[in-house]
């Protein structure tokens, strides 16, 4: 058993579990149909594989090198995440009886091409996503073997931890979305989710900002 491949799946799946932005756009999603939740997931296993593609060719290195360019893109992404937060939180603020029935601003788009566009959109704006990776992947290299093969198999591994956590956590959302989609709850579910992925956006733009 390759001991750093166990090492490296284990601190992978801590990164894919970490609750973030990715965590509250899912949840969201899925509060609408278990479809929409699943495609959401699949559009953030999506936006990792850009991530982990642009670490494995050494793009992320870019980012590092050229501070507006990194910039720019943390601007893009916290506007981004900041745009889902509002319209989270201007749906939470809707009348409490409405929350018995679909929320026509999220479908039906968000069950299809929408809810893929916001999984992979959320995800693939993070520029510090490639950056981590850039930092983390070249530790479970063994010395002396070729550094592309490896770390081909080591993006994999986040690739697929993402397929199968985030459609979970969808599908897990869903089995509760009767208690969940009780009106009280739903408000409560989407003001927080709105809350934090307003909280996440303006983190992103106020680091832009100082930077």
């Amino acid at each position: 058993m390759d001991a750093q491949l166990v090492a490296f799946t284990g601190v992978a799946a801590g990164m894919v579990a970490m609750p973030g932005a990715d965590f509250a756009v899912v949840v969201r999603n899925a509060l609408a149909s278990r479809r929409a939740g699943v495609t959401c997931a699949l559009g953030v296993a999506g936006g990792l594989l850009v991530h982990t593609a642009l670490a494995v060719a050494g793009v992320a290195a870019v980012l590092t090198a050229v501070p507006a360019l990194f910039r720019a893109l943390q601007i893009m992404g916290g506007a981004y995440v900041l745009y889902l937060g509002c319209r989270a939180l201007r749906s939470a603020a809707r009348p409490l009886e409405s929350f018995g029935a679909p929320d026509t601003d999220a479908e039906p788009k968000a069950a299809g091409a929408g809810s893929l566009r916001q999984g992979f959109l959320t995800n693939a704006l993070n520029p510090k996503a490639p950056i981590t990776f850039l930092s983390v992947l070249p530790q479970f290299v063994p010395a002396g073997s070729p550094a592309m093969p490896r770390t081909l198999l080591l993006a994999s591994i986040i690739v697929a931890l993402a397929l199968v956590w985030f459609p979970a956590v969808a599908i897990l959302v869903d089995r509760l979305g009767n208690w969940l989609r009780r009106p009280r709850t739903a408000r409560a579910v989407e003001g927080g989710t709105g809350a934090a992925l307003g909280v996440l956006g303006l983190v992103l733009l106020s680091e832009a900002a100082l930077a």
